[in-house]
């Protein structure tokens, strides 16, 4: 016969709650806390470490997609590509930092055209004396 204990008899067992949902967090504590000890980044982890790791990343998720949200609203467009992903990370200066050696793939590039490929702009001074001056041209025939 298989034992049971007293509490499992009286029906008050206790409900299963994930590291996780304890933490108020979407991206999974257990699962990293298993990365961090199996791939030996030190010989203890301490029961904190995994939680903070994942609200970082959760954190850094949560960012890169609002800002690539707002990057597809702007182009008028209802799903997120690589291409909102790259806008949004390179027009992001602490993450443009962050991730200034990654390369996206599919994301294109920034927009840009070299200032001296733009054409010139004359000043109001050189607009209005050419100005006068055509004027003043027909009435000395």
């Amino acid at each position: 016969m298989a034992r049971r204990s007293k509490s499992f008899a009286a029906g008050t067992a206790k409900k299963i709650t994930s590291q996780s949902s304890k933490a108020d967090l979407q991206f999974p504590v257990g699962r990293i806390a298993r990365f961090l000890k199996t791939s030996k980044y030190a010989e203890h982890v301490s029961s904190g470490a995994p939680v903070y790791l994942a609200a970082i990343l959760e954190y850094l998720a949560t960012e890169v997609l609002e800002l690539a949200g707002i990057a597809a609203r702007d182009n008028k467009k209802t799903r997120i590509v690589p291409c909102h992903i790259q806008l949004a990370v390179r027009n992001d200066e602490e993450l443009s930092k962050l991730l200034g050696s990654v390369t996206i793939t599919n994301g294109g590039v920034l927009p840009n055209i070299h200032n001296m490929l733009l054409p010139k702009k004359t000043s109001a001074k050189s607009r209005n004396a050419s100005h006068k001056i055509s004027k003043i041209e027909p009435s000395i025939r």
